[in-house]
């Protein structure tokens, strides 16, 4: 298999993650978001959608972080990234779906992106913006925790919620977002980055990281 992503990406930092849980190998294919090498028509032509992840698999082509896990999931069902009966699977899923759609997709790159470049705010306005998004979302999940939470997001094992968690806190810490007000966010995502999976899927660890 073969992972195309970048080192910072959420979306490919989450699959990382979901491959070091299942000690699945993926040859690693850096795509430069910032070069714009997702758009390059080498790319588009693998991808259409010009984003990454991608996992290239025997049977094809699959994009999408959560539906690349997903897969992955019923192919390597242990250890279980989406544990318990369907009720439970349905919580877990829900959790990682508010931070991989409700979240992210406020703060990405093409986001960020498009506020300084064609609506021309600057980087202070930027970054309320990101901020705003953060705490808002991180609010109703530091809420939901008080319920669910363990070691982890759903007990005292990494689930599809914590693979998603971790990159989103990263991010936020990488912009300086105030958290304090999600001690069991912070709490859980800084347990996870003690594990050998999510410190290995971390961006520092990537080939494609200034070095």
């Amino acid at each position: 298999m073969k992972l195309y992503g970048y080192f910072r990406s959420s979306a490919a930092y989450r699959v990382r993650i979901a491959l070091n849980l299942k000690g699945i190998a993926a040859e690693q294919v850096p795509v430069s978001l910032i070069k714009g090498e997702q758009q390059q028509a080498t790319y588009t032509a693998l991808n259409p959608q010009g984003l990454v992840p991608a996992l290239a698999t025997e049977q094809g082509l699959l994009t999408q972080s959560l539906a690349i896990i997903e897969y992955l999931e019923s192919q390597h069902p242990t250890p279980a990234l989406l544990p318990g009966d369907a009720w439970q699977q349905a919580q877990i899923r829900a959790f990682a779906l508010a931070l991989a759609c409700d979240i992210h997709p406020l703060n990405n790159l093409r986001v960020l992106k498009y506020l300084t470049g064609d609506l021309a705010l600057e980087d202070t306005q930027k970054n309320q913006w990101y901020a705003h998004w953060i705490q808002t979302g991180f609010a109703a999940l530091e809420s939901q925790l008080t319920q669910t939470a363990g070691a982890f997001c759903f007990g005292d094992s990494p689930t599809l919620a914590d693979v998603c968690l971790v990159p989103q806190v990263y991010n936020a810490k990488r912009f300086n977002v105030d958290l304090s007000a999600f001690p069991k966010v912070q709490a859980i995502a800084e347990h996870c980055n003690t594990l050998p999976a999510f410190i290995d899927a971390s961006p520092e660890q990537q080939p494609d990281a200034p070095k």
